[in-house]
């Protein structure tokens, strides 16, 4: 009587880990598919708007300062802010929204 009791339990915690498993399996593919794939995305369209940056472009950087592109270099761009005409040098990933320059 007791070897069939002792096969019962183990036939119940495997299955129980089974499931268990499962579950954890099923978590890691849920929060995959809506936290890491979405900000994977939104991070190469970020790296894509600031690769493509020309000069004359509008941007705004992260910091809120607004002006137009004068210089790009390999991770640096210059920018021309204000009535004064002040530039500024910031790093590439500084920038949080381009307006492309419209040719008429």
């Amino acid at each position: 009587m007791y070897p069939i009791f002792l096969e019962a339990a183990t036939t119940s915690t495997t299955a129980g880990l089974t499931s268990t498993l499962i579950t954890v399996i099923a978590l890691f593919a849920i929060m995959y598919f809506l936290m890491i794939r979405p900000q994977k995305k939104k991070d190469k369209q970020l790296a894509d708007m600031r690769n493509a940056l020309d000069i004359g472009d509008g941007v705004t950087t992260i910091g809120g300062i607004v002006g137009r592109v004068v210089a790009l270099k390999d991770d640096t761009v210059v920018i021309e802010t204000g009535t004064e005409r002040t530039r500024i040098r910031f790093k590439r990933w500084a920038i949080q929204d381009v307006e492309k320059l419209v040719v008429e």
